[in-house]
């Protein structure tokens, strides 16, 4: 009857203490793969060079895209076929004076502030992520993990009050739990109605307050929640275990990124001057209208 995943995991967490920025873009940017010593040339376009670093840019942007089969050399083609066709077709724009169009002009500029978004999260994200940090962000999160709760127990679950009163007096008479479960529960039945370790928070709330209710060994009255009539035992009570440093580290890493990023967004749009003239829907009804009307 749990409300998340069996195990709680520790980044969760982590991620709910951040208020993540609305932007448009993936919250955690990726740093662009760093340039080879030499920007080596790899191939000409009409007398035009497709450098090294270019490739590396065309694999962060459209590698994802790539079907999984699509690796090694046949990988590098690919991207490199791209870049010679994108090359070919920029080279035709500019023949017909593409460039020069309003719409060029309009989307060269968004794709300008778009890059230089990307940029100074980046240097957010790589200012933020240092050994020291994540230590310390680490061992704050593991102080409040361990003052969580769990409890390990087991249910039987049926369809009327009557059937769970019967159940409940088998067990606190000394019945196999195990078993009664096995036997008559529409869950967990091939477990023997072993649900695990769980947080209160992961429970639904008429469950998890009777089941953390209960000591070590006992087991419940009959409880009412959505999915039916509940029979719990309770197993065991610990303090949650904390995950070694080692198994978060990925998790943490990534939280100081976000939070970085959102924290300069955030002090950003406080120190902003930002004045909504038009709405962008209203804008582009304008830009159809035919010249002179």
């Amino acid at each position: 009857m749990k409300r998340s995943a069996h195990t709680a995991v520790f980044a969760a967490a982590l991620a709910s203490s951040v208020a993540f920025a609305s932007l448009a873009t993936p919250a955690l940017a990726q740093p662009a793969p760093a340039a080879e010593a030499e920007d080596v040339v790899v191939a000409t376009v009409n007398g035009t060079p497709i450098r090294a670093s270019e490739v590396a840019i065309a694999v962060e942007d459209i590698g994802p895209g790539l079907p999984p089969q699509v690796q090694g050399p046949e990988r590098e083609a690919y991207v490199l076929s791209f870049l010679t066709d994108m090359t070919l077709l920029a080279q035709a724009a500019e023949a017909q004076k593409l460039a020069d169009t309003e719409a060029f002009k309009q989307r060269l500029n968004y794709a300008r502030n778009k890059v230089l978004m990307e940029a100074i999260l980046t240097n957010a994200a790589k200012s933020a992520v240092t050994d020291e940090a994540k230590r310390k962000t680490y061992e704050e999160f593991a102080k409040t993990a361990a003052d969580e709760q769990e409890v390990h127990a087991r249910h039987i679950l049926v369809e009327d009050e009557a059937k769970a009163k019967e159940l409940a007096k088998k067990a606190k008479g000394g019945a196999d739990f195990a078993k009664l479960a096995s036997e008559n529960s529409s869950d967990g039945a091939a477990s023997g109605g072993d649900l695990g370790y769980f947080t209160k928070e992961q429970m639904v709330p008429e469950f998890a307050e009777a089941a953390f209710k209960l000591n070590k060994g006992q087991v419940s009255d009959p409880v009412k929640t959505q999915f039916g009539w509940h029979v719990i035992k309770v197993e065991d009570k610990r303090s949650k275990p904390v995950p070694k440093f080692e198994e978060v580290e990925d998790q943490v890493s990534e939280y100081l990124v976000r939070k970085a990023q959102a924290d300069l967004v955030t002090k950003l749009r406080a120190n902003a001057k930002i004045d909504k003239t038009a709405a962008p829907a209203a804008a582009s009804e304008e830009d159809e209208k035919p010249a002179g009307k």
